[in-house]
């Protein structure tokens, strides 16, 4: 496995994970109490990073920077798996350390655990929901127009933000590392694992579904 490519996956993980964070504890700290503000920012932000690193490092590893991403690929067989396994703990080691680099950089205890219980039955088909439309989206894309891709799934992940219930986490290993977080985008350990399970079931569905629409027949 290229080098190049491991630390692309961890060094846009860990800038996507900051970003997520810090915007987090800067909109809750500007926003007066005002979640809707508060969330606006956090999503705009999120939108802003996803651009710029999927433009960044998609031609050294393909900009992944999500596990559910990695496993839709080698699904369908354009990722080995191995090479699967190893986008995944680069991933998710860049995750927390950016979610760390966050709290470090807003003065906060750098390790911390989360307390924002978010499981519920809404907030787990929001899950599956969100993370279907972002798999969707770079499956429908890769092979037809790649160049719409960063700005595609910037945008999806700005608006998945506001019309799914669970506000869009669409990524395990996000989800994993926001548990480190208690500030305004965290989530309990306790509800990771469920939200995990409906990100790689959305995923799944996504990347078959993709494959019977968009793949030109043989």
């Amino acid at each position: 496995m290229n080098p190049r490519a491991l630390t692309a996956e961890f060094s846009g993980s860990a800038l996507l994970a900051t970003t997520v964070i810090g915007s987090g504890i800067a909109a809750q700290n500007l926003s007066g109490g005002n979640v809707a503000i508060a969330l606006l920012a956090n999503a705009i932000a999120t939108g802003c990073i996803l651009f710029v690193i999927i433009s960044l490092f998609a031609r050294l590893s393909g900009a992944h920077f999500n596990p559910a991403v990695s496993i839709a690929f080698a699904g369908q067989g354009e990722l080995p798996w191995r090479n699967c396994l190893l986008f995944i703990v680069s991933q998710t080691a860049g995750m927390i350390f950016g979610v760390a680099l966050a709290h470090a950089m807003f003065d906060l205890p750098v390790l911390q655990v989360s307390t924002t219980n978010r499981v519920a039955f809404g907030t787990a088909l929001g899950e599956a929901v969100a993370t279907f439309g972002l798999v969707l989206t770079i499956f429908g894309l890769k092979d037809r127009d790649a160049t719409r891709i960063p700005a595609a799934v910037a945008l999806y992940i700005t608006g998945a933000y506001w019309f799914t219930s669970s506000t869009s986490f669409a990524n395990p290993a996000i989800t994993i590392a926001r548990s480190l977080s208690d500030t305004f985008a965290g989530i309990a350990p306790s509800s990771t694992l469920v939200f995990v399970a409906c990100q790689i079931v959305g995923a799944f569905l996504a990347a078959t579904l993709a494959a019977w629409w968009f793949k030109p027949p043989s």
